[in-house]
């Protein structure tokens, strides 16, 4: 045999051991968590955010048959807010009334360090301490729609280690907000009363696509403006075309310092959850967030294969040179970088 192929033998061999130590770590974090080990889904999760594909693959692979057993429930609203707080104070009434929660919180990245805050847990005082409840910070890293890339898998190994209720905080408002409607079957809009035109401060397609709002802050001097906001809200509501699935999202006011509002919360999580159940329509949004999986993932594989294609990375440098001069429109640009002309 010769050196090259002994080399190239023995470099294939490497590959196998480590692909099969790489399996074993799969399984073993898979069953641990799917036992409850709080610390082995938290490893699990940083695999499938930064580790390796095959092992990140595998986990999600093994934990599957273990998942969809849970209520998701998306939590949008304009920065400041108090998303975090009426998490706090609505998580703790969830794991009162026998739920095991976990929260996915997600924080903004930085478009220039790159780099997120992830003080989420600072803000959820009462869940953090609480070993019933799984709370994880992940950086948005740029994604659209206020959701970090791999929340979906995250999803997916909470319902594996048993969580029945997942709660997931966005960064914030946004056009592209529907990838947290599309991943989640309860998607509530919280919104501030006193803080300027109350009908200006939201876009309309998000009024669509909730299923209840929320009025927070509904305390001391607020409490008149959150009210009044509530019924703003109702009406506006009202104007809106009748849903396909027949529900029409209540508007409801809370204070998470006073408890107020926070009971009735749980228990419409509880009356909706049940009427989707009734209707089937459960199992109709499972198997629509799975396609929207399913194509999401598409898109991401597609335009990682596209700029790590050795043609590409050959021209793309010379190309951005030319549009950023002005001398190559970015319509020529992208035709020639992906060989249409």
């Amino acid at each position: 045999m010769s050196a090259s192929a002994k080399k190239d033998s023995a470099e294939k061999a490497i590959a196998l051991i480590r692909l099969q130590s790489q399996t074993r770590d799969a399984n073993s974090l898979a069953a641990a968590l799917m036992q409850g080990d709080r610390a082995a889904l938290a490893q699990a999760i940083t695999c499938i955010e930064s580790g390796p594909e095959e092992v990140a693959s595998e986990i999600v692979r093994l934990c599957l048959p273990a998942s969809g057993r849970s209520v998701r429930m998306g939590i949008t609203g304009v920065p400041g807010v108090g998303k975090s707080t009426f998490i706090d104070a609505f998580g703790m009434a969830l794991l009162e009334s026998g739920k095991k929660v976990a929260v996915l919180a997600v924080d903004p990245s930085s478009p220039i360090s790159k780099g997120s805050i992830l003080g989420d847990k600072t803000r959820m005082e009462r869940m953090a301490a609480d070993n019933r409840a799984f709370i994880r910070p992940s950086p948005s890293s740029e994604t659209l729609g206020g959701v970090a890339r791999k929340t979906r898998e995250t999803i997916l190994l909470c319902e594996a280690a048993g969580y029945d209720t997942i709660l997931v905080e966005t960064v914030g408002v946004g056009q592209s907000e529907t990838a947290v409607h599309a991943m989640t079957d309860f998607f509530v809009l919280l919104m501030l009363a006193g803080a300027g035109d109350q009908l200006q401060g939201i876009k309309r397609g998000i009024m669509e696509m909730c299923d209840a709002m929320i009025i927070t802050k509904a305390d001391g001097d607020n409490t008149s403006n959150a009210t009044r906001a509530k019924s703003e809200y109702a009406s506006a509501l009202h104007l809106f075309p009748a849903r396909e699935d027949g529900w029409f999202p209540p508007v409801l006011t809370t204070s998470a310092i006073e408890r107020k509002g926070i009971d009735e919360m749980v228990q419409l999580l509880a009356h909706y959850t049940a009427w989707m159940q009734d209707r089937g329509l459960i199992n109709q949004r499972r198997k629509k967030q799975n396609l929207d999986w399913l194509h999401e993932e598409l898109r991401a594989r597609i335009v990682e294969q596209f700029y790590n294609n050795a043609h590409v990375a050959s021209q793309l440098k010379d190309i951005e040179l030319l549009v950023a001069e002005g001398k190559l429109s970015p319509f020529q640009a992208a035709a020639k970088l992906l060989g249409e002309n």
